[in-house]
């Protein structure tokens, strides 16, 4: 069986899933592309050479009855009511983050989904995905460090563009963290409190940067996540686990390592699309499986409800300088 995959969006992340559905994945294909530039999403067709209908508008392509599943990679206040309509259809759909832009419409997904009565949504958290991170996760379950009581992370990026800001590192930056910690410790979040460093002179001025977040979980792990955006020097992802009795850190990308002109060295990657480039490849053909079986596994919309709960709080605790706490509702039982 071929799933036919409609895909809404056709920028960056939407252009590069569409060339991995055609040419890297199997069991799928795209047969219907939407972009609010209609020419760009011509174009995208075009360049691929793959052949899918370019329709005027999201709505029309859910309703389409050739495609079966969607891919949602439009601008992110586009995708609440993209989710709702696939759901509405009864579709599956997958999201790019974030589910929604605010977290009661993450909710109101979740409570659409509950409705329907059966998982249809998948959240594009590609870093469960990332072998570095199952690697890292299969330590902390098999209890060889003891249980986590500390987390060390960073996220950092060489540069962004003058149009992030100062909130955009918690919603689009530090979003990633707040979902794949929870998976990795099996742990909410019950407070948030930002502090800010010293600024580099790098940034700009709609940005602080860098910025630490500090979080405790409800089994009262601390974690701590530096969010440096105009670093310089690389794309670097760090995690380090504190355990009882061991510590285990998150594998670095693999590199070769030289040693030339009397250094010993390894190259350090520049983009996070080099980084995370199997984890996409893996999530999306997890995604055709799950819809193929009839059983989505990836991160659902409640993962991505709570990581816009623990989002609003860190971007509240930026603005307050407070420890804000972190209020998740019991999960309901659909999701278990």
């Amino acid at each position: 069986m071929t799933l036919n995959i409609g895909v809404i969006g056709t920028g960056a992340i939407g252009r590069d899933h569409i060339r991995r559905l055609s040419f890297a994945l199997s069991g799928a294909r795209v047969v219907a592309v939407n972009d609010i530039n209609a020419e760009q999403a011509r174009d995208v067709v075009t360049q691929l050479g793959i052949e899918a209908e370019v329709y005027a508008s999201g709505q029309e392509l859910i309703e389409a009855g050739n495609v079966q599943a969607v891919l949602v990679t439009s601008w992110g206040p586009s995708h609440e009511a993209f989710v709702l309509a696939a759901i509405a259809a009864g579709k599956p759909v997958f999201c790019e983050k974030p589910l929604a832009v605010t977290a009661e419409g993450c909710r109101r997904i979740v409570d659409a989904e509950i409705a329907a009565g059966r998982r249809l949504v998948q959240v594009g958290f590609m870093r469960p995905f990332d072998q570095g991170y199952r690697a890292l996760k299969t330590v902390i379950d098999s209890g060889e460090i003891g249980a986590p009581l500390m987390l060390h992370c960073a996220h950092r990026n060489p540069h962004v563009s003058e149009a992030y800001g100062t909130g955009m590192a918690i919603t689009d930056t530090l979003i990633h963290e707040l979902d794949v910690l929870r998976w990795l410790i099996d742990d909410d979040y019950v407070s948030a409190q930002v502090v800010f460093p010293r600024a580099t002179r790098h940034t700009h001025a709609q940005l602080r940067d860098p910025q630490i977040v500090l979080l405790e979980t409800a089994k009262g792990v601390r974690i701590d996540v530096e969010v440096f955006v105009n670093c310089k020097y690389g794309y670097d992802i760090q995690c380090e686990v504190v355990g009882e009795e061991g510590i285990a850190r998150l594998p670095e990308p693999s590199s070769v390592q030289l040693r030339s002109a009397a250094r010993l060295s390894t190259g350090i990657l520049m983009d996070w699309k080099d980084r995370f480039i199997d984890a996409y490849d893996v999530e999306l053909q997890a995604f055709i499986k799950g819809v193929t079986d009839g059983q989505l596994t990836g991160p659902s919309a409640w993962n991505g409800y709570a990581a816009a709960v623990a989002g609003d709080a860190c971007n509240l605790a930026q603005v307050s300088g407070r420890i804000e706490p972190i209020e998740l509702p019991s999960r309901p039982a659909f999701y278990n």
